[in-house]
């Protein structure tokens, strides 16, 4: 189970990019610099929170580093986050993100770790907002067996329930979903609780739920089955763009015999191929993607061979069952092997 540490932008930083888009206006509209190049801009931006760092102003190097984070210039971003990490928790909790994913400089997982529950622990008014984020990094981190003496799904499984809040829209919805995974894996299975933890992730605006709730209702997994709800959550899913759920929708037009509209999105699809980017614009794990695209490229290589909803071209069925191996070799196994028992 892939996981990417969780930044809560929208409530740790909202106030600071507010600040930072504030002094852009202000710098464009000051008389002699409306015709400034976005260049040009940044650069008088850069300027201002220098000075201010120098005129004594702690709160500027958080926000000179979040300048330079959002910029991509990330060795700069960690050096001002390095400076302010013991007076702003914020810094505190950017630095541990860079450091356990090694973002601008070299990966030190121990430290990021030793950061975030200083963090967590903290009851300091102004580390608050940062302690479910955090909560969440810290499971990943025993998940995934870095940056802790040994991996621990207990571990994971503690953190993560406190980080989700019991559903709270405030704690980290990342947390939810994540629950709502490792309830479903092998040796942690609890479909109901699967189900639970989905269920809240969705209803608080987990794209990488919605879909997976989709397939718990179609084939009655940790709920009973309802094919309504199923197809509901799968095409607002698809619609918000989860591959995963898209490549799910596919097959289950093409089992109902709805080949146009099967191998229409079943060939949008397949014409996927950026999953890094992908991944960042849903905030969808790159393993399911992958799958999903999978998925799309297998049903439309039926749909080509076979002449449904689309001109017959053998030819290029090959090519998309090649690529569906591909993307997921054990998804384009299972599906060959039922196609083999006439099951699709």
């Amino acid at each position: 189970m892939e996981m990417h540490m969780e930044i809560p932008a929208d409530l740790a930083l909202s106030k600071e990019n507010s600040i930072l888009n504030d002094l852009k206006q202000e710098t464009r509209d000051t008389p002699g610099f409306s015709a400034l190049t976005e260049n040009e801009l940044m650069e008088k931006v850069e300027n201002i929170l220098l000075e201010r760092i120098k005129n004594g102003d702690k709160r500027a190097y958080f926000q000179l580093g979040l300048f330079y984070y959002e910029q991509a210039l990330q060795d700069k971003a960690r050096i001002y986050f390095e400076r302010a990490k013991d007076f702003d928790f914020q810094a505190l909790f950017m630095l541990a993100v860079m450091l356990f994913d090694g973002v601008g400089g070299d990966t030190n997982t121990e430290q990021a770790i030793e950061y975030l529950k200083k963090i967590e622990s903290s009851n300091a008014k102004h580390a608050k907002h940062l302690v479910r984020a955090a909560q969440f990094n810290i499971g990943r981190a025993y998940f995934q067996g870095y940056g802790v003496h040994r991996q621990s799904d207990e571990m994971a499984e503690k953190y993560w329930l406190l980080a989700a809040d019991d559903g709270n829209p405030n704690g980290s919805v990342k947390a939810q979903s994540a629950l709502g995974m490792f309830y479903s894996l092998k040796d942690t299975m609890d479909l109901k609780k699967a189900f639970f933890w989905h269920s809240e992730a969705c209803g608080n605006g987990s794209l990488e739920s919605q879909g997976a709730l989709g397939i718990m209702y179609e084939h009655g997994i940790g709920v009973k089955v309802d094919l309504d709800a199923a197809n509901a959550c799968l095409k607002e899913a698809a619609e918000r763009g989860n591959v995963y759920a898209m490549g799910h929708l596919v097959a289950q037009y093409y089992r109902r015999k709805l080949f146009t509209k099967a191998s229409d999105l079943a060939a949008r699809v397949s014409q996927f191929s950026d999953i890094d980017q992908i991944a960042k614009e849903t905030d969808c794990l790159p393993n399911y993607i992958r799958k999903g695209i999978g998925l799309g490229c297998f049903y439309y290589a039926r749909c080509l061979e076979e002449g449904h909803g689309v001109k017959q071209d053998k030819e290029e069925a090959g090519k998309c069952y090649s690529k569906s191996f591909e993307y997921d070799p054990d998804v384009c196994a299972t599906l060959q092997n039922i196609t083999q028992h006439g099951v699709i």
